[in-house]
Order: structure tokens, then C-alpha cells, then sequence
């Protein structure tokens, strides 16, 4: 085991890719000497050399397509589009082409690449370099979406996308690349689609992904310090995720609280309650509820990004109304605007 930071894990994952496997190469903006935004990429261009660790233009549509071309004779790229925001420039490459050649094609090709977008807040920077736009890509079919919230995960998850056989928008979150945790460096790939149970519990399931997932961690200690025990899941894979270890934890428990960065209106934890609302109608012990930034763009002044933000303590008044309803009489809940 070896401590590093959540860049850091996500570094060591690809370089160990790229050489176990010399199909795989990574194409971006500033990955080669500078290393990408966060030392993603730091010393694999020395390492692996310029034809395999490429700086492109800046040009996300020109990226993603290389990649797909790319991916269609065989290789497996990991396209870098540096922000999530970003992605938005590369829409019709990655929906239109990247996410239904397999199907339109009749499987006779498939498209195996890595779409990296970071996604979230990261101490003012505003509404263009912000945003969590998960819902977009779980809503389209045919691409696997993945969101890391640890140091490991990161590793692990990501030489699972690497290795997977279909396009992956893998979800790194900003304000994590600097977040250490033990790695196993010789660890096997995390399995695409099953959750991780990160604390376990019997009165409340909070059920998160990314940076929130450990946002809701915090919210457990706060919660267990007025006597209500909270289990964690950490959802992991967005697309497929892993409705066993979701309905199990529900079942359980009886109350769910859903907890994400991106806006409360539209965000893929609203599709996750109507199918959790759907399958256990009537054997709930509180109403399954969710939580959202509100649906205003990120500000760049931090007492404004702050009202966007679900805190700890947000999560755990809004989790503990529904164990205790009598004894909650404030409860602060982010607007859905």
C-alpha cells in the first residue's frame, strides 16, 4: 500500500495500463510536459514518449474525434477533455457517434475508449469550469459513466474503463485531485457497476457518488452524535449502477436520502428515487427524498458558490427529519431554484 494523492492514483492506473497494454494511449490539452491540469499525466510523456502521450489543440471536438477513430482500428485512447464543462464542445462526437457506432454498426465494431471529464466546484471558478453534468451522459445510451470519490477508486475504476470495451465518461472531481489515500498498487480493476457500502448503518441509507459520497461520510458522524445510525453507499458507476446493493441497503434501512452535487432539478438522483419509489411504494418508513445544488449557474464569489454547495450538515438535518420528524423543526434543505 502506498499513500497518494487522488491525481496521483489516477496517474499510476494509466501508466501501468500503458504498459501492460501498448494499444492504450492518452490525447489532451497540456498532457504531455506540463503533466495535465492536476499531474494526471505528469511523467508519462517522458516516460511513454510523444506519440503515445499526445498534446493536441485546443480543440475538444477534434480530440474526441482522433479518439474514436482511433478506438475504431483497435487502439484504446483516453481522450482528456480537461474540464466536464468542456466535454459540451465534443456533445455530438461523444452522443452522436463515440456512444451508437457499436449499435448502429450491428456490433460489429466497438468503441473502446476514455472520455475523462472532471467534473464539480473547485474554489471559485465560476460558472464555465464548474458544473456537474453527470445526468447528461447517464441519459444517453450506450456510454458507461463513472464517478470516483477515492484515491483507490480512482485507480482502480479507472483501469477498469481503460479496459472496458465500450466508451466510459470517466467523472474525476476537481476539488479531489489533491485528497490522499492508501493505494494498492497491484490491485485488479474495480468492477464497473457494483457500489461500495462505506459505512454501514440501520436506520438511514444516504446514497451518493464523487466528492459527495464523502460529503455524506461526514454527515454520518454528525448524524451518529444524535443517535441515528446512517449507512453510506458510494454509487461508483452512475451507468449501469448497482440497483442489488441499493434496493438490499433500502430494504434495510427503510428510509433513503439521495445526496449530489449537480442541480436538485433534472440530476440523475431524481431517476434514481422514481426507480427506489417504484420498487418499494408503500414499504418505506419516510418518504425518499433528495438533495441538489440549486438550478442556478456556479458563482465565482465563495459566500455564493457556498449556497450551491450540500454540506455535511445540510445532508445530515435533512436525513435526520425523516428519522425523527418531531424533533426536527429546522431543517436547512438547498433550495431547488
Amino acid at each position: 500500500m502506498a499513500e497518494m494523492t487522488y491525481a496521483q492514483a489516477g496517474c499510476l492506473a494509466l501508466r501501468q495500463e500503458m504498459e501492460r497494454d501498448a494499444n492504450v494511449w492518452a490525447l489532451g490539452e497540456d498532457v504531455g510536459p506540463e503533466g495535465g491540469v492536476a499531474g494526471q499525466y505528469l511523467g508519462l510523456q517522458k516516460r511513454f514518449g510523444a506519440s503515445r502521450i499526445v498534446d493536441t489543440p485546443i480543440s475538444e471536438s477534434m480530440i474526441m474525434s482522433a479518439a474514436i477513430g482511433s478506438a475504431l482500428l483497435g487502439m484504446r485512447p483516453v481522450a482528456e477533455l480537461r474540464y466536464a464543462d468542456f466535454a459540451l464542445c465534443a456533445a455530438d462526437e461523444i452522443i452522436n457517434q463515440a456512444a451508437k457506432i457499436r449499435y448502429m454498426l450491428d456490433g460489429q465494431v466497438r468503441v473502446p475508449m476514455v472520455i475523462r471529464q472532471p467534473i464539480g466546484m473547485r474554489w471559485g471558478m465560476a460558472a464555465q469550469h464548474s458544473q456537474s453534468n453527470e445526468n447528461i451522459w447517464v441519459g444517453t445510451p450506450g456510454l458507461v459513466v463513472v464517478a470516483s470519490a477515492t484515491p483507490a477508486d480512482n485507480h482502480g475504476l479507472l483501469k477498469a474503463a481503460i479496459r472496458s470495451d465500450d466508451p466510459v465518461v470517466f467523472m474525476e472531481h476537481k476539488e479531489l485531485w489533491l485528497e490522499t489515500g492508501e493505494v494498492d498498487e497491484a490491485a485488479e480493476p474495480i468492477e464497473i457497476g457494483k457500489a461500495s457500502v462505506r459505512r454501514y448503518g440501520c436506520d438511514i441509507t444516504l446514497l451518493s457518488w464523487s466528492k459527495t459520497a464523502n460529503t455524506c461520510l461526514a454527515a454520518a458522524d454528525l448524524l451518529a452524535m444524535q443517535g441515528v445510525s446512517a449507512e453510506v453507499i458510494d454509487l461508483r458507476t452512475l451507468w449501469p449502477w448497482d440497483r442489488e446493493t441499493v434496493f438490499k441497503s433500502t430494504q434495510k434501512t427503510g428510509r433513503i436520502l439521495i445526496a449530489h452535487e449537480s442541480p436538485r432539478v433534472g440530476g440523475f438522483g431524481g431517476e434514481l428515487l422514481a426507480e427506489i419509489a417504484e420498487v418499494f411504494w408503500g414499504q418505506l418508513k419516510a418518504q425518499p427524498m433528495r438533495i441538489g445544488s440549486p438550478r442556478i449557474p456556479v458563482p465565482y464569489s465563495k459566500p455564493l458558490e457556498d449556497i450551491c454547495r450540500i454540506s455535511p450538515e445540510i445532508i445530515a438535518s435533512t436525513a435526520a427529519l425523516l428519522c425523527h420528524p418531531a424533533a426536527s423543526s429546522s431543517v436547512v434543505i438547498a433550495p431547488a431554484l
